[in-house]
């Protein structure tokens, strides 16, 4: 099977502006709001650091609030950045994907610090062969997932619930007429429980606390 041109990969961040309040919410209830805002602003940067690479993939953050899209808290060239826009997670998700250059998209959020580029270019290489890819979660979610958008423009986010242990089912349930992968699973950090399991995995992307500015 042909294989697709790495010129025409997208891999699209959902971003959240790393502003003290606004993000990691259920983390500051459990570790306090200068160390979660300050993990949230480093996994972010360590992320886009991580998987840019000339050649490979071309990478867009999805910025919410799209008012804040040129904001220098965020890293990255401003062209590579897209508002996210209105509605809840899969429909801004689909959004991005139906956005995107034609060619694979896979999407990725910034919970899972310890993502790699081993772990993207695993992805894109099975939507060689396949409609869509998903990476689950071990809490019933998923970290990613990417669409080959070869065939029928396909809809895996219909009625999704959204934070709960049945969104992984409900979207391969939306995607039962596709090929599916599965790639390794991996835990995201949304509060003081995932914090601890992670240990020494994220403590290396933390500094000091402090309360950052906008």
């Amino acid at each position: 099977m042909k294989r697709h041109s790495t010129s025409r990969r997208t891999l699209v961040l959902m971003v959240k502006v790393p502003t003290a309040g606004r993000v990691k919410t259920r983390l500051v209830r459990g570790i306090g709001l200068g160390p979660a805002t300050n993990f949230y602003r480093h996994s972010v940067a360590s992320l886009v650091r991580r998987l840019t690479r000339p050649g490979r993939w071309t990478v867009r953050l999805a910025v919410s609030p799209d008012a804040a899209r040129k904001t220098p808290a965020l890293p990255g060239s401003l062209q590579a950045r897209i508002p996210q826009g209105r509605g809840d997670l899969g429909q801004r998700m689909q959004r991005a994907i139906d956005g995107a250059p034609p060619g694979p998209v896979i999407v990725i959020g910034t919970d899972v610090p310890g993502i790699t580029e081993h772990d993207i270019a695993q992805a894109f290489h099975r939507l060689a062969g396949h409609d869509a890819v998903i990476g689950p979660s071990p809490d019933g979610g998923y970290w990613l997932i990417g669409l080959g958008r070869r065939r029928r423009r396909l809809r895996p986010f219909r009625k999704v619930p959204w934070s709960t242990s049945a969104a992984f089912a409900t979207t391969m349930r939306n995607l039962a007429d596709s090929r599916v992968a599965l790639i390794d699973q991996k835990a995201d950090i949304d509060d003081a429980a995932d914090w601890s399991r992670a240990g020494p995995a994220r403590s290396r992307r933390i500094v000091a606390p402090h309360t950052p500015t906008q």
